[in-house]
This record gives structure tokens, C-alpha cells and sequence, in this order.
């Protein structure tokens, strides 16, 4: 009877590792701690391995275009998986909405920045990072907040630019720049700011940050990557998505 049972486990053990595969994954920068997360749930779950690379939208949308063998991309916007359906390299019919992302305006200063943006109009900061609006669609939301509060003559020379919000966040926090636009989820948890001061800007100061999920052509086949995007829409994900600020 043992024996049988043994054998059994054993069977099934190296039935899972057979079924168990890898999805490379081009995740955009704000998302990168609740993915991380994600993705050890998703291994626990499921056997299957995700293999994260985190940067910018715009530049994971360059890559790919050139052949970077992505499976799967987690843009920061709707409008690239849109873009890479229609030019045919992605599989039309798996883009889902994924989050809807928060933007913060945040100083590691306690008790600075207000919760009406009015630091921006003060001489207190000699520079305001923000992501690379041709390259990150946090950029670009901060771009219209500051168009909408009308100060862009006078920010204008303090901007600084980071590749992608990840970059943008690493100015602010190593007071390289004294503010940045930043995305909430790289500052909060579980509705908290971790340090220093913030605003969170109302959503109706910038086009929605909808940010969409697409299994590109290097995934069409892989079980690893369709399995990942359904992870996703499970309850799991979405508790830990939650946690860091997101919108469902």
C-alpha cells in the first residue's frame, strides 16, 4: 500500500514539472512590486515561472517591435496592446484590462507636499522629476496635471526626466530631485504612505491610467503565458493589486 502511494506521489510530482513552464513577461515600472508578488503566488499556484523584465512602455513597444521575445506585455497604458494587435504582433483577442493606476506627486520631506499640489506653485524645490512622456504613460498624466494647474512656465526648467517611472522614483528617493510625479503603488501599501509626503491627484486631472495585458506572438503557444494572464483576473492577484492602490 505504501509503495503504491509512493509511487503514486511520485508519478504525480514529476507530472506537474512536465506541465510547469516559463512566460517571459515585459512589465511596465509602476507595477513592478505588486508583480513581483504576483508572480511567487503565480508559481506557487500554478508550477509555471514568470520571468519579469520592468521598464518603460514605450520601450518594451520599441523591443518588441524589433523582436524581443516577450510573451506577454503589461503595459502601463491601453493604447500600446492596442497598437501591437493591430500592427500584428500581438493576438488579437487576449487584451484584458488589467489595473487602473493612481498618480502621486511625492517628496521624502514629511509634511511638504500638500493635498492640493499647491507646492508646485512655490520657489521651495530646484527640480520636479517626472517619467519620459514619449516613453511612460505616468509621464505623460504628469504632463496634464501640470498643464492643468497652470504652471508649466514656471516648473518648466526644474523638470527632470527619468526613463521610466522606476527611474523617476529613484530621483525622489535619493533626493536627487526634491518632488516627482511618481505612481502610488511604488510609495503606498494597503492605502499608507511609506515615507516623506504626498498628493494623490485626482483622477479627473489626467486621462485614465487603464492599463492593459496582451499575449504577444512569442506566447501564442505557451500554456505558461496564457495561464499567466489568467492569474490575473483571479482573485488573488487582484487582492494584492489592491494593496497598492489600484483600481480594478
Amino acid at each position: 500500500m505504501k509503495l503504491r502511494l509512493t509511487l503514486a506521489l511520485v508519478s504525480t510530482f514529476f507530472w506537474v514539472v512536465a506541465q510547469a513552464g516559463e512566460v517571459t513577461v515585459a512589465v511596465a515600472a509602476n507595477f513592478t512590486a505588486p508583480m513581483q508578488k504576483i508572480a511567487r503566488a503565480f508559481e506557487q499556484d500554478t508550477g509555471h515561472k514568470a520571468l519579469l523584465a520592468f521598464g518603460s512602455t514605450g520601450k518594451f513597444y520599441a523591443q518588441i517591435k524589433n523582436g524581443a521575445p516577450f510573451a506577454v506585455l503589461l503595459a502601463a497604458d491601453d493604447e500600446t496592446p492596442a497598437r501591437l494587435e493591430k500592427e500584428g504582433l500581438a493576438i488579437a483577442g487576449t487584451r484584458l484590462t488589467y489595473a487602473t493606476g493612481r498618480l502621486a506627486l511625492w517628496s521624502k520631506t514629511p509634511n511638504w507636499v500638500d493635498d492640493k499640489g499647491e507646492v508646485l506653485r512655490g520657489s521651495g524645490f530646484n527640480k520636479l522629476a517626472i517619467a519620459d512622456p514619449k516613453l511612460a504613460p505616468y509621464g505623460a498624466a504628469a504632463m496634464e496635471v501640470i498643464q492643468h494647474l497652470g504652471v508649466q512656465a514656471s516648473v518648466g526648467p526644474r523638470l527632470v526626466q527619468g526613463e521610466s517611472i522606476g527611474q523617476t522614483y529613484q530621483f525622489v528617493s535619493t533626493e536627487n530631485a526634491q518632488l516627482g510625479f511618481v505612481a502610488l503603488s511604488q510609495i503606498s501599501l494597503d492605502g499608507r504612505i511609506s515615507q516623506g509626503s504626498a498628493w494623490i491627484v485626482p483622477p479627473s486631472m489626467h486621462t485614465p491610467l487603464k492599463q492593459d495585458a496582451v499575449l504577444l506572438h512569442a506566447g501564442k503557444d505557451n500554456p505558461a503565458a496564457q495561464a499567466l494572464l489568467a492569474y490575473l483576473q483571479g482573485d488573488k492577484a487582484k487582492a494584492i493589486m489592491r494593496q497598492y492602490g489600484y483600481a480594478l
